[in-house]
């Protein structure tokens, strides 16, 4: 897989190449500032070498940068609310929803967080996380359906 750019901002990497329009529409949501002036800090990534990115190597590259990443998949794309997949890789400190009563060789541990947040909405998760200002628990739980639609 090709090198992701080093960039202190958070990474939106198109992985979905079969609409144009769609993108320019996402983008568009994306980089408008909400009615209060507030905007994701996000680096656009379009490259084909990233189209059909699986959930998995977003993980991976998520990992490896150890940041919150934005996939715009086909989902995104397609949906009416362009639903982005944010994804955020745990630490081994960040054990928040492991019961230490569980063998320590459960595959069921979670390695990462995955939720969906409609694109105009985007701009909460990511200051916010980046920031430190609030846990990821705390937009899991607000989201309804698994799609995070704002506070």
């Amino acid at each position: 897989m090709k090198n992701l750019p080093d960039t202190d901002e958070t990474l939106l990497i198109r992985t979905d190449h079969s609409d144009q329009a769609a993108w320019q529409a996402l983008l568009t949501a994306v980089t408008t500032p909400n009615k209060n002036g507030f905007l994701a800090n996000v680096h656009v990534v379009d490259d084909v070498a990233y189209s059909d990115l699986t959930t998995e190597q977003a993980v991976s590259v998520a990992r490896a940068r150890g940041d919150l990443l934005i996939v715009a998949d086909t989902t995104a794309l397609t949906g009416p609310e362009m639903p982005l997949l944010a994804v955020l890789p745990f630490h081994e400190d960040e054990d928040d929803d492991y019961d230490e009563d569980e063998d320590e060789d459960d595959e069921t541990k979670q390695e990462h967080g995955e939720l969906r947040v409609i694109a105009a909405e985007l701009w909460s998760i990511e200051n916010n996380i980046s920031l430190a200002n609030m846990d990821w628990e705390d937009f899991v739980n607000a989201a309804d359906e698994g799609v995070f639609r704002g506070f």
